[in-house]
């Protein structure tokens, strides 16, 4: 089963409960939030408080992508703020054993994510400890980019495994095609849904040609 995850980091914040509402009215599954520190990427968003905020406007998964450095010293707080799944990059935490399994202990979803140029054999020792490995088909750091096809083998690899595989980057109508052929099961879209006329019409398209 495909899901869709509209990224809040492309709404529109002055009205971020109607954009919620928008979404959620054309059947989204989860809501995937990016939290970036300004070290482990080159630019700052939110942290727990205002997931914290977006918690009490939605019953649907938060999913919160954590581009921070040392995410382990914050889990605990995103937990708290009211995070369903939580992924973090395998460059920021070599060691991501005890944290993925704090996770799960709180019975939440753990996911490991890595960059384009991140080769998989970085995440071969996790991939059977986490719920789902959240491929990037951009560079992280800033909405609106630019796909980039090169991920689309990983993504094959890791699925035939059996592995969730989650895509982050770029990912709009006129390519979400390839990236489901390639066997993700998660879909995240953000400028691809909330830059469009019509953002809930947008994910209604967007399960139409995945389903």
């Amino acid at each position: 089963m495909i899901q869709i995850a509209p990224s809040l980091l492309s709404c529109d914040f002055s009205r971020l409960e109607k954009e919620i509402q928008t979404v959620e009215k054309g059947g989204c599954d989860l809501l995937h939030l990016d939290v970036m520190d300004g070290h482990f990427v080159p630019n700052i968003t939110f942290g727990p408080v205002i997931i914290k905020g977006i918690r009490k406007l939605t019953s649907l998964p938060l999913d919160v992508h954590l581009m921070i450095e040392s995410p382990g010293k914050w889990i605990e707080q995103f937990i708290d703020a009211g995070a369903d799944w939580i992924s973090f990059h395998i460059e920021a935490e070599k060691n991501p054993g005890p944290i993925f399994k704090f996770i799960k202990d709180k019975g939440l979803k753990a996911g490991i994510a890595l960059n384009p140029k991140t080769p998989l054999s970085e995440i071969e020792p996790w991939v059977d400890k986490v719920d789902f490995v959240l491929v990037m088909t951009v560079n992280p750091g800033f909405g609106g980019q630019g796909f980039m096809p090169g991920p689309l083998e990983k993504i094959k690899v890791l699925s035939k495994r059996g592995i969730k595989v989650e895509v982050d980057g770029g990912i709009k109508l006129n390519n979400i095609s390839q990236v489901v052929k390639a066997g993700a099961s998660i879909i995240v879209s953000g400028s691809g849904v909330f830059k469009t006329e019509n953002p809930g019409a947008t994910v209604k398209k967007l399960k139409s040609i995945v389903i």
